[in-house]
């Protein structure tokens, strides 16, 4: 076992000030992308306040391409009983930015059902500059347009798989959304003002299930698609835990990463040293082969490791 004084040491002063590592600038690079929407007003700063929302399933298993180049393989992944096949359509896998939109789905559902509404359903109505701005997205035109790409991955990818949600384990292939539409256009430029997002029963089910995790809203500030599953799987593992820890060679297949293990090593490396997950800290031991996440609440942190440690 680590001993704690050792743990402290390695991250030296990130550990004091663990408060200020959410905000952009932290080490020398890459950083968090800035907030590109400072000041909202009272109705997107209501859908900002909302807890974001992530379903278990998809943070634990790598649904999604971490890539913004097209990418129209076919991919298998089985692990612990569960096998799941990924199928992209004719535009390429839905991406890990793509899932933002899932992410916004689930956390009105989420507000709506501990809100006690009886207009709960699998259709989601979101207005796309809210969208747009609340996932630290540009509004100009060309955002609205990859926005429609977006939900055109989503239709596409279709997934066959074994996992178990809402109490019932059963053999399923569906598409990430069932469909989507737009519902209403600006009358300035017939532009897209309004859509309506069918989810699948499978993720609806966990939705209700309340199979469903918290994330910092900085999820939506990091930019690369390797940070931001690794920030899935830290906040799906690790948790409110003061640590977690795996084998480099199974955190490479659980983040679906298609790269050799060799380059994934090699960026997480520079991940690590970047600092920029918000909530961990993410160490690599040369020796043991092993990924490290550490919270980056500092003072949970000490005190945990304390009693574990016997100090």
């Amino acid at each position: 076992m680590e001993k704690l004084e050792d743990i402290l040491a390695r991250f030296g002063t990130k550990i004091a000030i663990a408060g200020d590592q959410d905000r952009a600038g932290q080490g020398a690079k890459p950083k968090l992308l800035p907030d590109r929407h400072p000041v909202r007003d009272f109705f997107i700063a209501d859908i900002l306040d909302c807890a974001l929302k992530d379903d278990r399933h998809s943070m634990e298993h790598p649904f999604f391409s971490l890539s913004k180049k097209p990418d129209r393989r076919v991919r298998e992944y089985e692990r612990d009983g569960v096998h799941i096949t990924i199928k992209p359509g004719a535009d390429g896998m839905a991406t890990i930015w793509d899932k933002d939109i899932l992410l916004y789905c689930i956390s009105v559902l989420t507000e709506g059902l501990n809100q006690g509404r009886q207009d709960v359903s699998r259709t989601v109505r979101l207005k796309a500059y809210d969208f747009l701005v609340t996932t630290n997205r540009h509004t100009g035109g060309r955002d609205y347009d990859l926005l429609a790409a977006a939900l055109n991955r989503l239709k596409g990818t279709v997934i066959n798989t074994d996992i178990k949600t809402n109490g019932a384990r059963r053999r399923d292939a569906f598409g990430l959304i069932d469909n989507w539409s737009i519902v209403e256009r600006t009358t300035s430029n017939a532009r897209m003002s309004a859509v309506a997002i069918t989810l699948n029963e499978w993720l609806y089910g966990a939705v209700i299930a309340h199979e469903v995790l918290t994330l910092h809203h900085d999820y939506f500030r990091l930019d690369g698609g390797l940070e931001r599953r690794l920030y899935e799987l830290a906040r799906k593992h690790c948790g409110h835990q003061p640590k977690w820890a795996i084998s480099l060679e199974l955190l490479h297949l659980k983040s679906g990463s298609t790269g050799k293990l060799k380059e994934f090593r090699r960026k997480l490396k520079f991940i690590a040293q970047a600092d920029e997950l918000p909530g961990y800290h993410i160490r690599f031991d040369e020796e043991s082969d092993r990924v490290f996440f550490y919270t980056k609440d500092g003072k949970k942190l000490a005190q945990t490791l304390a009693l574990t440690s016997g100090l």
